[in-house]
């Protein structure tokens, strides 16, 4: 059996991790049994909603993944998937911009949830830029217009060097590698403040000076 540090030890980055993650947040809040009354508005389930979405668009994602390009073209399954993660995406960014402006108009960024809000915008976009990548990697004519539309303007901000639109094998891993991780790393990071801050109370609300 391993002993356990003494004080003044140094200990493991597990150690550090897991104390840091029961500071941001407090106990029992992870996965909340009660939510104040006013989380029954419709304006609130929006934000679930999009996680819902999000989860859908990359398990459709996945399983396009391990078909292929041409399989998505060739097969009624890969075109059913490929439909159903479309059409997952348009609702995860219907929910999204509902859930945006909403929290937008509620100042959402009350009692110290200033980064909360910060990380749902920066979610936002890059989840532009994904969708624009999945744009590019259709492998299909509207591919080829849009990449050809887009090279202009990448170009004019001085990255065409290395976010080259017109190499689809460059677009697909961004598309399935690097944004979707971005993605799923900024979520998360935003479930977590909320759960650390709670769901922020509406302006004409008794507690909208609740502070962490």
């Amino acid at each position: 059996m391993t002993a356990l540090p003494q004080d003044g030890e140094r200990r493991s980055w597990t150690v550090g991790v897991r104390e840091r993650t029961a500071r941001l947040v407090p106990a029992g809040q992870v996965l909340p049994d009660r939510q104040p009354a006013y989380v029954a508005s419709w304006i609130y389930v929006f934000g679930v909603l999009t996680i819902s979405a999000l989860v859908v668009v990359i398990a459709s994602g996945l399983v396009l993944a391990l078909g292929g390009a041409l399989w998505w073209h060739t097969s009624q399954l890969g075109h059913f998937v490929n439909s159903v993660h479309l059409w997952s995406v348009e609702l995860f960014f219907a929910t999204m911009v509902i859930h945006l402006w909403g929290t937008f108009w509620m100042a959402a960024w009350r009692g110290r949830r200033g980064l909360t809000w910060v990380t749902g915008v920066v979610a936002f976009v890059a989840s532009i830029a994904t969708a624009f990548t999945g744009y590019l990697t259709q492998s299909n004519f509207d591919s080829q217009w849009i990449s050809g539309e887009a090279k202009d303007g990448i170009n004019s901000i001085g990255v065409g060097s290395v976010f080259n639109v017109l190499n689809p094998s460059q677009m697909l891993m961004w598309h399935i590698v690097l944004l979707p991780l971005a993605i799923g790393i900024i979520a998360t990071l935003h479930v977590l403040l909320v759960r650390r801050h709670g769901v922020v109370p509406p302006l004409d609300d008794e507690r909208n000076e609740v502070t962490s």
